[in-house]
């Protein structure tokens, strides 16, 4: 009795150790997750690298394509989240009786232009997508054998006809969702700089 009560005891202290070890790996994940926000630059360039890694992986091998058309289609989905509104007119109708929500007037109230996926979290999807898609080309039950030039012209016409869309819709409800070209905002100007120069 005394030797089942051990092993099993055994067996309990193995899981809460296995437990405390993931509790603590997942802090220290959130831990350098959450000091990368800042850094768009360079967690972008990470996602460039592992894209890279990801279509290098692909070429060598010469398969996975079905793989790869299935990590287009989801990045494809993930940028048509990061374009649109969080709130969308067409699909919401208080906000459709309303108008757009964004202002149309100088004399209309600012309102900002907020995500449906935001930047980090667009960043994050896209990252964790390309290292799954590499995990996946280790595995030969995922190299399905396909003609991919065929799923290269459906996917590309897949992306031309969602843009499209997409720009009808930024259109009709007078939307950019990027900050290029927009009135930024500083602080006062000096004093010479306003004034006109005196000869």
């Amino acid at each position: 009795m005394d030797a089942g009560d051990s092993s099993g005891a055994g067996a309990g202290g193995a899981a809460a150790a296995a437990a405390k070890w993931r509790s603590d790996a997942s802090r220290a994940f959130q831990y350098y997750l959450d000091r990368s926000t800042p850094h768009a630059t360079g967690r972008w360039l990470g996602t460039l690298a592992a894209a890279a890694i990801y279509a290098l992986r692909v070429y060598m091998v010469q398969g996975f394509y079905i793989v790869t058309y299935g990590l287009g289609i989801y990045l494809l989905n993930l940028l048509i989240g990061f374009l649109s509104p969080m709130v969308d007119p067409e699909l919401d109708p208080s906000a459709a009786a309303e108008g757009p929500a964004l202002p149309t007037r100088g004399s209309d109230e600012f309102k900002p232009f907020i995500r449906r996926l935001p930047e980090f979290k667009f960043w994050y999807a896209i990252t964790k997508a390309f290292v799954i898609a590499f995990v996946m080309t280790f595995f030969s039950v995922f190299d399905v054998p396909v003609f991919w030039p065929i799923l290269l012209c459906y996917w590309v016409v897949l992306f031309v006809l969602t843009m499209k869309r997409q720009i009808v819709h930024m259109v009709k409800y007078k939307y950019v969702p990027f900050s290029i070209g927009k009135q930024k905002y500083g602080g006062k100007k000096s004093g010479s700089s306003s004034g006109s120069p005196k000869d």
